[in-house]
């Protein structure tokens, strides 16, 4: 039998690991910020060029290499933080496993300039593919300067894969972000394009928090401070009223370390139970402190992920601590633990006369009466309270005439199932049939075989996207835009302004006009239709993650956020006229029968399955 295993020459495993640690642009960027922090910077100066495609450069005043160190560095598992295996158990360092630069070496041009200050002079390296040149001497200041040029450019598959320019710089910000958050000693600076977009110098957390984010957000921060002999958590939550609709400012940190921890994260919203809507995220940047023996991070090849030894102790202390931060700052209320537990009851004035309760009863009142169309009882003030407690809506005094409109549906219901219907063009149905509204969220009608119910909110997201997707498709189309006379300035963070105003061009095609402002953006005009608002709409932008699915854009992801703000809501009373005209536009839509995100718009109740419920 011939041998058929062998081994992989390091040029191959170089491209193996590069897919696990370099997965994008953003993560080169990480690994070449986290080894200059290792190193000590207090400068850390990152470029990129084309949202790190052509160029992502890194320049650090750290301690630099000698020219041994230097030709070692591009080694794979060649590291300076660990010696043996139990150094895994108290790492304090960000990288560790000495794969960064190897990965990153084997899928691009590297040029490396480092110098050491027992040296005169700096070495100079130049890598392609993996494979290094002969150094050179070079002149420069202590600290290393890494250039990486055509990120993928032997793995055209993985590069193909990548983004557009706004998705992937998002994803260089959030990376960028991160570290400056948990570093506000360093000065951190970014540039894209050759334009600055960030210049943070060294200075206090709370001021590296709204440098990051912007100054509004100084007033929205309340502090959480707790510690124990396990652990201590410190930081900033932000006041509910300034929470979100989109995520993107949570950040946690353990050991100055980024971490995705799905359980810390759930424990922070619960802090925020009955203070915020459950889709709605509040800003919080927590950092958690504990001894790195009783932490393993060394459990994912990003190191985002974290394993704690202690964790129920972990959880015990940030909710009570966020809750008491909340509380503190009169944001949520705060019990008094300190109160003798039993009623606390005011005493009586003695001296005050005494009244005997009175009962007042309504003689005219008679359940079994049915309100007439002429002449009808209307009930109490005290009795319509309780009647809108019980069932939510006044009881009215003559039958509605939502019921009695009739308009023509052409549909014809199909037998085969619930979600099976045609327009069948000259073949539809032509007579009038009566529709009413079902409790305030569907519209029911009746069709040759049965009943329809449909979901006037999932209809008009259908009819809406279509509408917005239309803008895309045909340079010449148009869409009635609401001027507003008073522009309207949504306040939004640095990453997030640059994020929206990439993508200003196709935005203003489906409606949403727009400038940029200094503190975010500035909406002038927005789609006529709809019960939407500018900061809403911007928010459905900002939900897109950019996480591409095979035939659809971006584009037509905002599009579907976009109808989804402007939908009109369960729970709102239509008019006859409003009815018609949705149904008249569902059924011109291409796929009626479900909204943009795949749920269903239209159920049929067959005439059979009707029957068989009264036997």
């Amino acid at each position: 039998m011939p041998e058929v295993i062998r081994q992989l020459p390091e040029n191959v495993s170089n491209q193996i690991a590069a897919g696990e640690v370099v997965q994008r642009p953003a993560s080169a960027v990480k690994e070449l910020m986290e080894n200059a922090i290792d190193s000590g910077a207090r400068r850390i100066e990152v470029r990129v060029i084309d949202a790190g495609r052509t160029l992502i450069q890194v320049l650090d005043n750290g301690t630099g290499m000698v020219l041994a160190d230097a030709k070692r560095c591009f080694q794979r598992h060649a590291t300076s933080k660990i010696s043996v295996a139990e150094d895994l158990y108290s790492i304090v360092s960000k990288g560790f496993r000495g794969e960064a630069l190897a990965s990153i070496a084997s899928i691009a041009h590297v040029e490396l300039k480092t110098r050491h200050a027992s040296e005169d002079h700096g070495s100079k390296l130049t890598l392609e593919g993996g494979k290094a040149e002969s150094p050179m001497p070079c002149p420069m200041e202590v600290g290393t300067q890494i250039a990486v040029r055509n990120l993928f450019y032997n793995v055209p598959a993985r590069r193909n894969f990548l983004k557009s320019d706004a998705v992937e710089l998002r994803h260089v910000i959030d990376e960028f972000h991160r570290l400056a958050l948990a570093h506000e000693e360093v000065h951190f600076l970014l540039s894209h394009n050759d334009s600055e977009l960030f210049n943070l110098k060294g200075t206090s957390r709370r001021k590296r928090v709204v440098g990051v984010f912007g100054s509004k957000y100084d007033e929205r921060l309340v502090p959480v401070d707790e510690k124990t002999d396990v652990v201590s958590v410190e930081g900033f939550v932000g006041k509910p009223e300034f929470a979100r609709r989109t995520r993107g400012e949570q950040f946690l940190f353990v050991n100055q370390r980024f971490i995705k921890h799905p359980l810390l994260h759930r424990t922070v919203m619960q802090a925020y139970e009955g203070l915020l809507p459950r889709d709605q995220f509040p800003l919080y940047v927590l950092f958690l402190t504990i001894d790195p023996a009783r932490l393993d991070v060394n459990i994912h090849p990003t190191k985002t992920e974290v394993k704690f030894d202690e964790e129920r102790h972990v959880l015990s202390l940030l909710l009570p601590a966020i809750r008491r931060g909340l509380g503190k700052y009169a944001v949520a209320p705060s019990l008094d633990f300190d109160q003798e537990p039993g009623l606390n009851i005011t005493p009586v004035d003695p001296s005050r006369p005494v009244k005997e309760p009175s009962v007042q009863i309504n003689a005219d009142y008679n359940p079994f009466r049915t309100p007439s169309h002429g002449n009808s009882l209307r009930p109490g003030r005290g009795q319509m309270d309780a009647w809108k407690k019980l069932y939510g809506d006044e009881p009215v005094s003559e039958p509605s005439s939502v019921g009695d409109s009739e308009v023509t549906i052409e549909l014809v219901a199909s037998d085969a199932g619930d979600s099976d219907f045609s327009l069948l063009g000259a073949h539809a149905v032509d007579q009038k049939r009566s529709f009413f509204q079902f409790q305030q969220r569907y519209i029911a009608t009746s069709t040759r075989s049965g009943l329809l119910l449909i979901d006037q909110n999932r209809a008009h997201l259908r009819v809406l996207y279509e509408l917005l997707v239309g803008q895309l498709e045909h340079e010449t189309a148009s869409i009635p835009v609401q001027q507003l006379l008073f522009p309207k300035v949504v306040e939004l963070n640095a990453i997030d302004r640059h994020f929206v105003l990439e993508s200003k061009s196709w935005l203003e095609r489906m409606g949403l006009q727009l400038e940029s402002h200094e503190s975010g953006v500035q909406i002038t005009g927005m789609p006529a239709e709809g019960e939407s608002s500018p900061t809403l709409l911007i928010e459905a932008v900002l939900e897109d993650d950019g996480n591409e699915l095979p035939g659809i854009s971006r584009a037509e992801r905002v599009a579907a956020q976009m109808a989804k703000s402007m939908a009109i809501r369960s729970g709102k009373i239509l008019e006859p006229k409003e009815m018609a005209d949705l149904l008249d536009r569902l059924f011109g839509c291409s796929t009626p029968d479900r909204d943009p995100f795949g749920r269903r718009v239209i159920v049929n109740f067959d005439a059979k399955d009707i029957e068989q419920r009264f036997q």
